[in-house]
């Protein structure tokens, strides 16, 4: 078992210093990515620690963060999480996964966008054609995971995303890769995350097609061909994630759980998440942090959140979650989380 441990190490490293040196070349490209939404905080849990979760991560959100974390999922759980985002945009998460024992745990997720129509404008039409149009944004994931031994997990999240714009769609395959460590030091979590490491987007579709006059300074020429607009390949947030928790105060009554995340993305430049979380008799919890330290000109700052568990029949539990998170001069975000295990 250790030798099978350690030649995962060995993967995950090499997989990490390539990334790394990607990484490197890429730190001027602020805000280059594709499906920017991949980059979005899910769980309102998480969130209202600051999104530091990539060592915390253990209900079926972990498939966002970690997916290493679904070997900590006892049984069956599902969580639906709601997000106001900025600009009227709203994000709905859904996980669910279920531990199967010695053989692992698997999980699904999905996240889509929902958004007002908006009016079809031209240069001829400043105040709109009459049409509309619709962005869309989702992702589909199926992930599992397994520990190797007591204290040592990995887990994959094999994931489609797919943007869409009127008339135009692109789409791309991803994988996240995880590993959670319950170190020797009072059983503090050390972890790590790969997220997003996958294909090109690109938009095509019909609107890409226009009537193109390759000689303008002709009158005799055919001024009316189709033509196709090419449209570039983009990358994908690939976001690398290194984190510990730690639980100072641990007993029946009262828990205190600490967190911090270094993030490495490849569309910004890199920076710290932390958080913490207090929670009475399993029953009311409440949380804070603070996200995006050290990032230059970051609108996002300080978060908080709260929530609820309560014991249904002995073997069911359900869980309510809030967070929100200062964003400066943009709209302040506000989650909300439901979650259900048994």
């Amino acid at each position: 078992m250790k030798i099978r441990i350690k030649y995962f190490a060995i993967i995950l490293i090499s997989v990490s210093t390539i990334t790394a040196q990607s990484f490197v070349s890429n730190v001027s490209k602020k805000g280059t990515a594709a499906a920017p939404f991949l980059s979005i905080s899910q769980g309102a849990k998480a969130s209202g620690m600051g999104s530091a979760f990539v060592a915390v991560a253990d209900d079926p959100s972990a498939l966002f963060w970690n997916p290493a974390g679904l070997a900590k999922q006892e049984g069956f759980g599902v969580i639906f999480d709601h997000t106001n985002w900025i600009a009227d945009i709203n994000y709905n998460f859904l996980s669910a996964a279920y531990n199967m024992g010695d053989y692992g745990a698997v999980g699904v997720s999905f996240i889509t966008s929902s958004m007002n129509d908006m009016q079809v404008t031209t240069i001829t039409d400043p105040e709109g054609t009459g049409e509309t149009f619709n962005v869309t944004d989702a992702m589909l994931s199926i992930g599992y995971a397994i520990n190797l031994t007591d204290n040592f997990s990995i887990g994959f999240n094999p994931k489609f995303i797919s943007q869409r714009i009127w008339k135009m769609q692109a789409t791309a395959f991803a994988l996240d890769i995880g590993v959670q460590y319950i170190t020797p030091f009072d059983g503090a979590v050390l972890a790590m995350s790969i997220s997003n490491f996958g294909t090109k987007m690109r938009l095509e579709g019909t609107s890409a097609l226009v009537l193109f006059d390759p000689d303008l300074q002709s009158t005799g020429n055919n001024n009316q061909i189709p033509a196709y607009l090419q449209t570039d390949d983009w990358e994908l947030p690939l976001n690398f994630r290194v984190g510990i928790a730690y639980k100072p105060i641990r007993n029946s009554m009262h828990n205190i759980t600490l967190a911090i995340d270094a993030i490495h993305p490849s569309d910004n430049y890199e920076s710290v998440n932390a958080g913490i979380e207090y929670s009475f008799n399993n029953f009311f919890f409440i949380r804070g942090g603070y996200k995006a330290l050290f990032l230059q000109d970051s609108e996002e700052s300080y978060t908080f959140g709260a929530g609820i568990k309560q014991l249904l029949l002995n073997n069911i539990s359900i869980q309510i979650d809030y967070a929100y998170g200062e964003f400066g001069r943009l709209a302040n975000v506000q989650k909300f989380s439901v979650a259900i295990r048994f």
